[in-house]
């Protein structure tokens, strides 16, 4: 699985849609071959004949899709999940018994909920920071801190955190920075180079593209004794990534560069019409020069903004809920990422106690002709 080539490394384009070059050296098959089996027969001596032996600890499609996974993301290496929660799940569970955890108040709610129910069962102490308000992060890390939680763009306001500076908030106080980099993906944001030790992503969403594989990973830029924990943590829960899901995933990865480049192309004109639409209050999307965290994203975010924006319907609640009705071309549908693009009203998804305005709309910008979105979003705003 060569990544390189005599006259210099291979671009991440080319890694991704060769999958690391793996033609297969038995059949020459240019798609990988799919591992299946989960256990590995032993040689005459008892000794394993490969890096194999029982898939809860690892399979030959598995390990293919991290190696892909922390190549594009310029990491040691990665572990994938059979879900995005199973790697998050795993991750805190790192942390020691009481130590401190600095997060942002807007966030993926699973996120959120997970690390309130530790801070409820008092396995960790909780910091929840503004991620629109600037040093509120650094203010909230503390000598106890022991786990730096971003996500950027954030989840479903699109504000966006510097992550060069959480690193030095972090390791100022001897704490890792994590960054939850799905809405990104490693096609437009290289968190590990920034500064950060672990990068996140919800493999269900770009990395897979196709909304047909449920999936986390995880990827690190060094080897460290944390990393060996959640390496065991995964082999003791049995949150292995199965073959089948595994192989998909590096189907989704071969084209995820045009795909996310195209979304972000498509979301940027979406956004710039709208921002001028009478009936929406506000547009989300750190592509826009108006946006508060433009200057920081355009700096960290490389060959555009994403494929994720968030609109605010003019009058409330009642008006966003109609707009979701009459959409066609957008699906009705909870997650992102896919080719299809999805809207979401987020408070009814959230629940009352979502910190998440109630005229939210979230939009996920899938492949369509931008003019078929444009017309969706058009008649569907005429009816309020």
């Amino acid at each position: 699985m060569a990544a390189s080539m005599s006259d210099g490394p291979l671009r991440p384009e080319t890694i991704a849609a060769h999958a690391l070059h793996a033609v297969d050296a038995e059949t020459g098959a240019v798609v990988p071959p799919l591992h299946t089996s989960t256990t590995y027969a032993r040689d005459a001596d008892y000794a394993l004949r490969g890096p194999s032996s029982y898939l809860r600890y690892g399979n030959p499609t598995v390990a293919h899709a991290e190696a892909a996974i922390a190549a594009l993301e310029g990491g040691h290496a990665a572990r994938v999940f059979g879900s995005g929660m199973a790697a998050i799940v795993s991750l805190f569970e790192t942390v020691p018994q009481g130590r401190h955890v600095v997060a942002p108040a807007v966030m993926y709610h699973g996120t959120r909920d997970w690390l309130r129910r530790l801070e409820s069962k008092g396995r960790i102490t909780l910091s929840l920071f503004d991620p629109a308000e600037a040093g509120a992060l650094a203010a909230a890390v503390t000598s106890q801190t022991d786990i730096v939680w971003i996500e950027t763009p954030v989840n479903p306001t699109w504000d966006v955190i510097n992550i060069a500076a959480a690193a030095a908030a972090a390791h100022g106080s001897g704490a890792i920075l994590a960054v939850d980099s799905t809405a990104a993906t490693p096609v437009l944001s290289q968190p590990l180079a920034l500064g950060a030790d672990i990068v996140f992503h919800a493999a269900t969403k770009y990395l897979n593209g196709h909304s047909d594989v449920l999936g986390g990973v995880l990827v690190t830029a060094a080897d460290t004794t944390r990393w060996g924990e959640i390496a065991a943590l995964r082999n003791l829960m049995g949150t292995m990534l199965a073959p089948v899901e595994a192989w998909m995933l590096i189907r989704g990865l071969r084209t995820l560069y045009v795909r996310v480049r195209q979304q972000s192309a498509t979301a940027l004109v979406l956004a710039q019409w709208l921002e001028a639409h009478p009936k929406i209050e506000a547009v989300l999307y750190p592509g826009l020069a108006s946006h508060p965290g433009h200057g920081v994203a355009a700096r960290q975010m490389a060959g555009g903004f994403g494929g994720m924006m968030s609109i605010l319907v003019r009058g409330g609640e009642a008006e966003a809920l109609r707009v979701m009705k009459r959409l066609k071309v957008f699906l009705p549908a909870t997650s992102l990422g896919g080719v299809e693009s999805l809207a979401e009203h987020r408070r009814t998804i959230e629940g009352p106690a979502s910190p998440v305005p109630a005229n939210l709309i979230r939009l996920s910008i899938g492949i369509e002709a931008p003019e078929d979105l444009i017309g969706d979003l058009d008649q569907a705003l005429a009816g309020i």
